[in-house]
């Protein structure tokens, strides 16, 4: 699963018995040698399907981590993109991967815990790849009010879903044997680190996004797969906050 430059099994066990924020604070210089950064073919077309939701002149990437999901924004926004982030150490292999003068639009990066982001409504498009299971169920709806607000009226939030393993397969006891190990390592260690492969079920996140302010549909990503039966191994949930801005601007 890791190359040679990926992080050893001694660094990877004093992260998993660190807090969420300092574990990725470690893991960070390595954090792109890992199965954890989400894969280029899942950027690209998550990059294909959202430039036809557009224009866009600004985004913001929730969770940002290294930057990948910044990287997505500089192909979509003409203006700005800005990567939000509670660890310091990936903001700043975030910052070393997009330096100061580059082509494309102004790159921004805010420290900042995505329960509480620090900005008006300002964006056109806000994205986030692979950061869902570090929040729990009673957090997300109020993630999703946060993320509302951030946005102008018209602006979309859009990320990626895939579809659960089937019931029984080696991907599902596997989550599910993840998930248990961590249940068991919360209830006995502190501080926690929270990470959840199976506690962002469609239905919940749905209706949450709902509560929350948006219009949802969803958009089938065929070219990273169908299952058995025909249905996309993965959709593209849109959320969107209608109405008009009546800025006059960006």
């Amino acid at each position: 699963m890791f190359t040679k430059q990926g992080p050893t099994v001694r660094e990877l066990a004093v992260q998993a018995l660190s807090s969420t924020e300092r574990g990725y604070d470690l893991l960070a210089p390595k954090f792109d040698e890992t199965p954890y950064r989400t894969p280029d073919r899942v950027l690209d077309a998550v990059t294909r399907a959202v430039r036809e939701l557009g224009p866009f002149d600004t985004g913001l990437d929730v969770c940002c981590g290294t930057g990948a999901g910044v990287g997505v924004l500089r192909q979509l926004c003409r203006e700005r993109a800005v990567g939000v982030d509670f660890s310091a150490g990936m903001l700043a292999e975030a910052r070393a991967a997009f330096p100061p003068g580059s082509e494309g639009p102004a790159v921004h990066w805010v420290r900042a815990d995505a329960r509480s982001l620090p900005f008006a409504p300002a964006f056109d498009l806000a994205l986030s790849f692979g950061a869902f299971g570090h929040f729990l169920p009673a957090e997300r709806f109020g993630l999703f009010a946060e993320v509302y607000g951030s946005l102008r009226p018209g602006g979309q939030f859009v990320f990626p879903l895939g579809a659960p393993p089937p019931v029984g397969s080696r991907a599902y006891w596997s989550l599910f044997g993840f998930d248990a190990a961590m249940r068991v390592r919360n209830a006995l260690w502190r501080p926690r680190f929270v990470m959840y492969y199976r506690t962002f079920r469609l239905g919940d996140v749905l209706e949450d996004l709902t509560q929350a302010g948006f219009v949802v549909r969803l958009l089938p990503l065929t070219e990273l797969g169908l299952r058995p039966d025909g249905s996309p191994r993965a959709r593209l949930v849109v959320a969107t906050r209608e109405g008009q801005d009546v800025s006059g601007g960006s």
